[in-house]
């Protein structure tokens, strides 16, 4: 089967990294299709980051469906424009958040989010309500990393983290880790051995479920709050988003 999976921002570097870690997780045979959109923020760290971001990010969802893949994910925490994919696809669209809250409540009662920047941290939240998970979620702790940060490897930036994640432990009673960044993904398999509880990351999270649905035949319904929008005259790029 083919995956595209859509990194959000403009960042190459992390475009290749999340692009490594889904592709070491998938079933032999998955072929993951790694995309960017050709404009839009490098990072995205607030609700305007997202908005220009989710524009951008329809014309990646487009060029996968016409590509004829079998689901697409949207690789940023923030699940930018997740509803508006999953309009304008008949594959299954995943976002890396949705993914990640579902697989912490599959091993946990309670977990907690470790995330980037303090901006984010409203995001966070809303998702879990949106999505029902604000009741299993003990709390959203920002590290006030920069997401380009990521990129670097430094020591450093490893050590907030997994502080950050003990204090999630200690201070939350979480049981379980979600890491609230798809830039984190290179960095799970040392959070595991340095931590004593899950860590759930929302990129191999998200391909896992996409694999599942793509075997059980499931596609977007098209009935209702997800049908096709209405064809009408659109002006410049987002011409062919009409089918």
């Amino acid at each position: 089967m083919k995956i595209q999976l859509i990194n959000p921002n403009t960042s190459q570097p992390m475009t290749q990294k999340m692009a490594q870690a889904a592709q070491a997780i998938a079933l032999p045979g998955t072929q993951i299709i790694a995309t960017q959109p050709q404009h839009g923020p490098k990072s995205i760290e607030s609700a305007f980051d997202d908005v220009i971001a989710a524009a951008a990010l329809m014309d990646e969802i487009a060029d996968g469906y016409h590509a004829n893949v079998d689901a697409h994910i949207i690789a940023c925490f923030g699940d930018p424009g997740l509803d508006a994919a999953r309009e304008i696809a008949t594959a299954p669209v995943i976002g890396i958040a949705e993914a990640a809250f579902h697989a912490a409540s599959l091993v946990c009662r309670r977990f907690s989010v470790v995330t980037t920047l303090s901006s984010t941290v409203p995001t966070a939240h809303h998702l879990l309500e949106h999505y029902g998970f604000a009741h299993l979620c003990a709390q959203v702790r920002a590290t006030d990393i920069p997401v380009l940060d990521l990129e670097k490897h430094s020591e450093a930036v490893y050590q907030q983290l997994v502080n950050e994640c003990w204090q999630a432990i200690h201070q939350d009673n979480a049981q379980a880790i979600v890491l609230g960044c798809a830039g984190m993904a290179d960095i799970v398999a040392r959070l595991r051995e340095a931590l004593p509880v899950p860590i759930i990351d929302g990129v191999t999270a998200a391909v896992t479920f996409a694999e599942s649905l793509v075997r059980l035949g499931l596609t977007t319904s098209k009935h209702g709050h997800y049908a096709v929008p209405k064809t009408k005259p659109f002006i410049g790029r987002y011409q062919h988003w009409n089918r």
